[in-house]
């Protein structure tokens, strides 16, 4: 699977944005879909994840009833809609594809594929 990650920009804290990745050699409903995101000197964090078939959403703590996670299966791409966005929030995010157990889902290593990553900065 190839993943290519887009949509990520520079914006004032309490806006919004829409990140998309979309896969290609391999379908997004076959996969667990997570974004992830990092920034300089931390690990990369797990933010959502969509489950494979189920289509079951799970969120990190941090953006839980401010980010959401969905899938196009027609169009083979996984979005993740950020709203009140927080300077907290800046960082890359990486779209990512696996087939992690549960008590994987948000770790780096229950995913096969990455996508190259695109930038969110948020000002305060």
């Amino acid at each position: 699977v190839q993943l290519q990650a887009s949509g990520g920009g520079l914006v004032q804290a309490g806006a919004s944005l829409r990140l998309s990745c979309a896969a290609s050699e391999g379908s997004v409903r076959s996969y667990t879909m997570g974004w992830f995101r990092q920034v300089p000197g931390k690990e990369r964090e797990f933010v959502a994840a969509i489950r494979s078939n189920s289509g079951s959403t799970y969120y990190s703590n941090s953006v839980k009833g401010r980010f959401t996670i969905s899938r196009d299966v027609v169009a083979n791409t996984v979005a993740l809609q950020m709203n009140s966005l927080k300077p907290e929030d800046t960082a890359v995010y990486y779209c990512a594809a696996g087939r992690p157990i549960l008590s994987s889902l948000q770790q780096n290593s229950g995913y096969y594929y990455w996508g190259q990553g695109t930038q969110v900065t948020v000002s305060s």
